[in-house]
């Protein structure tokens, strides 16, 4: 099968899958991952396909939606290429990015590592970031029935990783657990560039947010 099959019937595949999933995780989040992906790997030597692929079928079944349990993405993800005949080496790579590509409290560390990884690690981590990254996280919040802001529950930084998966604080919590990390812990230069910027907006938004709590403004 051409690569050029390969993306069309992926991409119909994931629209699919995902027609009723929560709003921060469906078809819309992965297309704009995977159009993040595409834009980091003009300036990176990548492997396109498997970028292309891995950005698709990253959050095929995020473990948060399947009771914690990392196998299901991998496999599906797995099945699906195999179903369309990509090639064992593709496959392989795509699964291994899936497999690793989730923050998970930022206290994880890899054993496996490759450029286009690194792409699509950055071109995800850029979509919980800024603007549709604070939508992302409130969206979320609700859909857990979260309570927005509590002055009295601190953020944890110190969370391990099934602590930070089981972890049910306020959403704004969030922004110090995960969301604010992220600029620091992009891999390529573009992926940092876009960060940056992101980042800033979030620390704008987070001044005025505490500024309205406090009847400041």
């Amino acid at each position: 099968m051409s690569d050029t099959t390969i993306i069309p019937q992926t991409i119909d595949f994931v629209k699919h899958t995902l027609q009723h999933a929560e709003g921060g995780h469906d078809w819309f989040h992965i297309e704009r991952v995977y159009n993040n992906a595409k834009l980091i790997a003009k300036t990176e030597n990548v492997n396109l396909l498997v970028v292309e692929l891995a950005a698709l079928l990253h959050d095929i079944a995020d473990s948060k939606f399947y009771d914690g349990d990392e196998t299901i993405g991998p496999k599906m993800a797995s099945e699906f290429l195999n179903s369309i005949h990509v090639d064992n080496t593709t496959i392989n790579h795509v699964v291994a990015i899936i497999e690793n590509i989730s923050f998970k409290g930022g206290h994880t560390k890899s054993s496996f590592s490759s450029i286009e990884l690194d792409v699509v690690q950055d071109a995800d981590r850029l979509d919980a970031i800024g603007a549709i990254g604070i939508a992302r996280c409130f969206n979320y919040g609700g859909f857990k029935n979260r309570a927005i802001y509590d002055p009295n529950i601190a953020p944890n930084l110190n969370m391990t990783k099934e602590a930070y998966k089981a972890s049910t604080a306020p959403s704004i919590n969030h922004f110090y657990e995960k969301l604010l990390l992220l600029k620091d812990k992009m891999n390529t230069l573009t992926g940092k560039t876009i960060a940056a910027q992101r980042h800033e907006f979030m620390e704008l938004y987070l001044k005025q947010f505490y500024a309205e709590w406090n009847g400041e403004r």
